[in-house]
């Protein structure tokens, strides 16, 4: 297959499922194994394309990341702060760093996936099970949640190691479960999801530019555009869902993908 289509449509994938909790690792290393996109120049083309998305929710919250940077943004008790972002991110940046090798190692296979798709799945089913009669007592909105709930959704981020797991579905449904709404857990999600995926990718760009021709080169600028488009409208999409319907609908199609995907590799 033509190596600037399968640019297109890995960045489709990219944008589609980086803050769905539908586990975007986990469809990347699917649809690689599935387009035989496994190249040296792969490795660095999934960090591209995750910057890309990384850049649209930077202009969606362009007004609360330019927040952080001012006196205000590191008040506690003025909104969400730089502190309850660092709550979040932190514990499982200092877990991935140790556990990185082992992870890209042993972790990255369909079959990995698949456990992680349905696992997490499970808990978005039980997450809004928990909480299904209690939504009038969970916070509403991002500027209200604390530094122990913001370190307990940062806990729970913990899973999202796991290939398959899902970085937002972790969290989002670890929010509920501390007692978050859906959108104030989507929100604070995909906020901490900048600084944390931004690390994430420059570190492993690091480890993988090197040597790159102009025709990779050219691959990665298509993956990125289109990542960044698709993932814009992906997120404002995903807030306006919230806010009419539950998550269960992304929990079973986790958990069909599961199946489809331990089905067509290994039966």
């Amino acid at each position: 297959m033509d190596q600037n289509l399968i640019a297109v449509i890995v960045g489709i994938v990219e944008g589609l499922t980086e803050f769905l909790p539908v586990s975007s690792t986990g469809h990347m290393i699917i649809v690689g194994h599935l387009l035989g996109f496994s190249e040296r120049v792969a490795d660095v083309f999934d960090v591209f394309v995750q910057l890309g998305a990384i850049l649209s929710v930077i202009f969606i919250y362009k007004e609360r990341f330019y927040r952080f940077f001012t006196k205000e943004g590191w008040q506690l008790n003025r909104g969400l702060s730089v502190w309850h972002v660092a709550a979040g991110i932190v514990p499982v940046m200092a877990v991935a760093f140790f556990l990185y090798k082992y992870i890209k190692e042993y972790l990255f296979s369909p079959f990995t996936v698949a456990i992680g798709l349905a696992l997490g799945g499970l808990l978005l089913i039980y997450a809004e099970k928990k909480t299904a009669h209690k939504q009038d007592q969970l916070v509403k909105s991002v500027d209200d949640i604390t530094i122990k709930q913001a370190l307990y959704v940062g806990i729970y981020q913990f899973l999202s190691l796991w290939p398959g797991f899902s970085r937002s579905g972790s969290t989002i449904a670890g929010g509920l479960l501390v007692g978050l709404s859906r959108e104030a857990a989507a929100n604070y999600t995909f906020i901490i999801a900048v600084p944390l995926m931004f690390v994430a990718c420059i570190y492993d760009l690091m480890k993988n530019i090197h040597g790159l021709t102009p025709e990779e080169l050219k691959i990665l600028g298509i993956g990125f555009v289109v990542s960044f488009i698709v993932a814009y409208w992906s997120v404002l999409w995903f807030l306006k869902f919230l806010h009419k319907y539950s998550l269960s609908s992304f929990a079973y199609y986790r958990i069909a993908l599961a199946f489809f995907t331990y089905w067509f590799f290994y039966m």
